[in-house]
């Protein structure tokens, strides 16, 4: 089980499955099966999706909080979907029932098209501006029980109150998902974690978000394919997601449709962008398999790879859905040897 001390502040989450393509009938019990993987695996949280075109997060997590025992569902918000007020009162709501934390993923945005489907054409650096007024105010429900009244805008509240109020040690963590200088702003202006997709570290061209304007906290979203020798990681890397002209097309016109500061940079790179030598690996995001970069290759490379990232100051590690339960035990090896190097 990952083990890391509240003074290392490392915070580990897993990715929890979509129900993109999944069988009704089975998806409930492949949802239980990945958060009990996790809780297993010493996972602070598992981060739960949202868009258009996929089963509600909050339904999700009930879910996955019903079947568990103390992870923390890390839940995609998109303002457009809720009022602020209502986002609170589930917070506090889910806190209720199970004395559990939940966690809030801020997004700004996603795919253009999805926006235009809800009327919603604001530009891209607006969205962030509205986000930070968003996340301030469900900070401040979560907090103070008495009411809060704010006058912004894109949203004014007057003198609301939440109730039941949210204990202190149920405070939720809140992440902010963008790497544009209007998410970086955003995650300084509202103290949220700012969650990066990362480059390869091979070339020593990539430094993180850190500096004294930028965010107090930074982490990655990684996908992580580690086992004893690289030959062994790569082969279970191809057979898991072999090349696929259909995806790349798939991943061509979402992008199209997508106005990610990141994403975009990302669809940039090459399969192998740092050689052949390097972890770094973008065939899954090419084929639209997941939504971030994936590291393989022995766990020395992966500790390497990882540490490095720690040496840039990211301490929250998102990784992404595990393909099953031995994946996550792989990936626990890995933090084990990098948590024995960071003493």
């Amino acid at each position: 089980m990952l083990d890391f001390s509240e003074q290392d502040q490392i915070q580990i989450y897993s990715t929890c499955c979509t129900s993109k393509g999944a069988d009704s009938a089975s998806y409930l019990s492949q949802v239980v099966d990945v958060a009990r993987w996790s809780e297993e695996a010493g996972c602070r949280g598992i981060l739960v999706y949202a868009d258009n075109g996929i089963v509600d997060p909050w339904t999700v997590s009930q879910a996955i909080l019903a079947n568990t025992k103390e992870i923390s569902p890390l839940v995609a918000v998109q303002p457009v979907y809720m009022h602020p007020f209502t986002i609170a009162k589930k917070v506090a709501s889910l806190a209720f029932l199970y004395q559990r934390r939940i966690c809030l993923n801020m997004l700004a945005g996603g795919f253009c098209n999805d926006h235009l489907a809800l009327d919603d054409p604001t530009p891209h650096d607006e969205r962030y501006d509205r986000l930070v007024e968003y996340t301030k105010i469900i900070q401040g429900l979560c907090v103070n029980s008495r009411g809060i009244t704010q006058d912004g805008k894109y949203y004014s509240v007057r003198n609301l109150k939440m109730n039941p109020p949210l204990p202190t040690e149920l405070q939720p963590h809140y992440m902010m998902s963008g790497s544009s200088p209007a998410g970086m702003a955003a995650a300084v202006a509202t103290g949220a974690t700012a969650i990066q997709y990362p480059e390869a570290t091979a070339d020593n061209k990539y430094h993180a978000g850190v500096t004294n304007q930028g965010p107090a906290s930074t982490g990655v979203r990684v996908g992580v394919i580690a086992r004893a020798t690289s030959e062994e990681a790569w082969e279970i890397a191809e057979e898991r997601f072999p090349r696929d002209r259909r995806g790349q097309l798939t991943h061509h016109l979402a992008m199209k449709t997508s106005d990610s500061h990141w994403h975009q940079q990302l669809s940039k790179q090459k399969e192998r962008p740092a050689g052949e030598d390097s972890p770094y690996w973008m065939r899954p995001f090419h084929t639209y398999k997941t939504f971030c970069p994936y590291l393989v290759g022995s766990y020395e490379q992966i500790i390497s790879e990882i540490s490095s990232y720690l040496a840039m100051g990211h301490r929250t590690f998102i990784f992404d859905i595990p393909s099953c339960q031995q994946e996550l035990e792989h990936i626990n090896m890995v933090f084990q040897q990098v948590n024995v190097l960071s003493q």
